[in-house]
């Protein structure tokens, strides 16, 4: 072999070697978080089932067990993404990309309900005091867009370390709760729940919710890392990592336990499960804001998240109306023009965030 051969020889080597490391990068990122996608959607059927059967045993209603329990659970990763996002991974996007786009995600589970049930539109059949979590939606999510607009820019108000709307976004997350119970009461929907397996007691049903719950949460705590691990690996920025894949893999409880929902008969519990995951969202906002000490986390993310947070408004927004319409023409006998609706706020939101993270 000449000396000429040799050197190309050496320049063409590291390519191959870079080559064949970048390629077992991608796939060892992409079978980490198919794990984690795999992990919490095992969880999903269990949570609904066990829900259930707190309902029956607890006599409250079904939206309420929703709205709380499942809501909370379905949520957890969420938290522990966006608590270790900001802790141990260093990566604000993450956590922000990922509680604002399991929202809108959350949002456009509904499309999928509407367009599985045969009967008519689904929105027909949701009760309507899902308005008041979805107005309540629409306010905590807008005061996290403001979060991050003012943010960007030279004006932006602090308490302490954090940003000055995260205690807002705490106490209103608490008048939310309080006041969607109060409405339960008032309407005396709370009431016993029947057909799901009485012969289950209350303390075997609430440790079934716990076991799933650590499982969705032990899974939560490595997709942060998963979701960087794909970001390098791919060339793409955390915004659109954190918007669109960390935060639809941390939204699979909440498709998997709405769905197991409504083959139990129980479609309030599994749309105020979606609904109340959104208001949980938004506490955890807050809570990342508080465990990211450089400083507040809305001035250290991408304003960029400012279009998701207004897409999940816009998206809040139709769910409303569509409650009070109740729309019942449907295209080609499969959906609504509420579901097209959002789903074209939904891809529109991500198409923008792909072009300002790629």
């Amino acid at each position: 072999m000449s000396r000429r051969q040799r050197k190309a020889h050496a320049r063409c080597a590291p390519r191959r070697d870079n080559g064949g490391g970048l390629m077992t990068a991608m796939t060892e990122a992409w079978g980490k978080f198919a794990i984690c996608v795999a992990l919490i959607a095992v969880a999903g059927p269990v949570l609904a089932r066990y829900g259930d059967i707190i309902a029956q045993r607890t006599r409250l209603s079904r939206s309420w067990i929703g709205l709380l329990l499942l809501a909370t659970a379905t949520s957890l990763p969420e938290l522990f993404t966006g608590v270790s996002a900001v802790t141990a991974a260093n990566a604000p996007n993450i956590a922000v990309g990922d509680a604002l786009g399991s929202c809108v995600f959350n949002l456009a589970i509904l499309v999928v309900l509407d367009a599985l049930n045969r009967d008519g539109s689904v929105f027909t059949r949701m009760g309507q005091g899902h308005i008041l979590t979805a107005g309540f939606g629409v306010i905590l999510i807008g005061f996290a867009a403001a979060s991050l607009l003012l943010g960007a820019s030279q004006f932006a108000p602090k308490f302490f370390h954090i940003g000055v709307f995260t205690p807002i976004l705490i106490v209103l997350y608490l008048v939310a709760m309080r006041a969607a119970f109060d409405y339960e009461a008032r309407l005396a929907i709370a009431g016993a729940v029947s057909g799901i397996e009485p012969e289950i007691g209350l303390g075997r049903a609430i440790v079934g919710y716990l076991m799933a719950a650590a499982v969705v949460a032990g899974a939560g705590v490595w997709l942060p890392f998963v979701g960087l691990d794909i970001s390098h690996a791919m060339g793409w920025r955390a915004t659109f990592v954190g918007t669109l894949f960390v935060a639809a893999a941390t939204s699979a409880p909440e498709l998997i336990v709405t769905l197991a929902a409504v083959r139990l008969g129980a479609l309030d519990m599994g749309i105020a499960n979606l609904l109340g995951s959104n208001l949980f969202n938004m506490l955890v906002l807050a809570i990342d804001d508080i465990a990211y000490q450089p400083g507040s986390l809305f001035a250290a993310a991408s304003p960029a998240h400012a279009v998701t947070a207004i897409a999940a408004v816009i998206m809040s927004g139709i769910v409303i109306v569509a409650l009070l319409y109740r729309p019942s023409t449907r295209f080609f006998g499969v959906v609504g023009w509420t579901s097209l609706s959002l789903s074209t706020v939904y891809f529109l939101a991500s198409y923008v965030i792909y072009l300002h993270g790629h």
